[in-house]
């Protein structure tokens, strides 16, 4: 009878595990407000729920228009995208988003691009988080000297139409030069 009553909880944990055995494609980025009064230009966006809705919306009818730049929203369920910009090197600390990028190192998450210059003192980090053939998250990390950007994308992304939107909406270009 015992075994009844915790049937539920057994069942509600039985739930959780996957989720507990590999990191899902939404990061927990950090709120950054101590780096706000620092930066000489920042961008934090977050589209989802109810935003979320309104924004596909805006691309259906984009696309109609033919101006398919947002079709990519169709299935996504989430996008974030945290980008700062400092007058001086170093006005962060790499640290700031290290918990970021350890996040990218959990199960699910394969690096897609990872550039480094010594030269230039940068890091860009893409990764995607996929599941049955699917892509169902991607993460861009950024990093140089004076500025850092950060972009979340959770839900089913087709790579090519988000790959239009590169260097736009605060997303970073990746691999090129300006």
């Amino acid at each position: 009878m015992r075994f009844m009553h915790r049937l539920p909880a057994l069942a509600c944990a039985a739930l959780l595990i996957p989720t507990l055995a590999s990191a899902g494609p939404e990061l927990q980025i950090p709120d950054f407000s101590h780096l706000r009064a620092k930066a000489s230009d920042s961008v934090d966006l977050t589209l989802d729920g109810f935003l979320m809705r309104i924004a596909r919306s805006v691309a259906a009818r984009e696309a109609e228009r033919g101006d398919a730049d947002l079709a990519f929203l169709k299935d996504v369920k989430s996008v974030r995208v945290q980008t700062f910009e400092f007058d001086h090197d170093d006005a962060y600390s790499r640290d700031d988003i290290e918990a970021v990028r350890r996040q990218l190192s959990a199960p699910g998450w394969s690096a897609l691009l990872q550039a480094k210059s010594r030269r230039e003192d940068s890091n860009v980090d893409v990764f995607v988080h996929s599941a049955n053939g699917r892509i169902l998250g991607i993460a861009v990390v950024a990093a140089e000297p004076r500025s850092f950007a950060i972009v979340n994308v959770v839900g089913d992304i087709d790579i090519e139409e988000l790959a239009r939107l590169e260097g736009r909406f605060g997303i970073p270009q990746v691999g090129r030069d300006e």
